[in-house]
């Protein structure tokens, strides 16, 4: 499938003008818009990068998450916590990656009822390419240096906090934070 023409005009400031004239100025209308299309862009981005690994960046999260455990291993209802996902997009993805070789999964000695999702050493292997390759593109940020970068972090931190995905954080990307398990 090939890209289509870029457009001569800024279709967001477009509508974020027609909006204007119709409703009156409505900012968040434009930001929304922006963060919804930089999401598209980022996601195809990133997904290219990891799909010769047979990954998707969700697979790819998850496989990070795991390597950030001390064992290598999480619950599955710990994996779903973490990546902020409903069970059963965790089963989904974890299932995936068991079919792929890259996790596997076994009964929770310590919860009857739960499943420990393991990454193999292949899981590693392809977790410590995918991320050299999605660190030389910056993860899709290019267009951006490092103090954008935490910039853009802090201006969607509150919206985070108000969304109530945690509680009493560090405000500054990864500082403070302890092993994902």
């Amino acid at each position: 499938m090939s890209k289509p023409l870029s457009l001569p005009f800024d279709p967001i400031a477009r509508a974020d003008d027609l909006w204007e004239r119709r409703w009156g100025s409505v900012p968040s209308m434009a930001a929304i818009t922006s963060i919804m299309r930089a999401h598209q862009i980022l996601l195809a981005e990133v997904d290219a990068v990891v799909k010769p690994y047979g990954l998707t960046f969700a697979r790819y999260e998850a496989l990070v998450l795991l390597t950030f455990s001390r064992a290598g291993e999480l619950p599955m209802s710990k994996i779903g916590e973490r990546l902020m996902v409903h069970p059963t997009s965790v089963t989904n993805t974890v299932d995936r990656l068991v079919r792929s070789g890259l996790v596997t999964k076994r009964p929770n000695p310590n919860d009857g009822r739960g499943t420990l999702a393991s990454i193999t050493e292949e899981g590693r292997r392809v977790c410590e390419a995918a991320t050299r390759d999605l660190m030389a593109m910056d993860f899709g940020l290019g267009a951006y240096d490092s103090d954008e970068c935490r910039e853009i972090f802090a201006l969607l931190r509150p919206l985070r906090v108000a969304a109530r995905d945690f509680e009493g954080a560090p405000a500054s990307a990864g500082a403070g934070e302890d092993r994902p398990d």
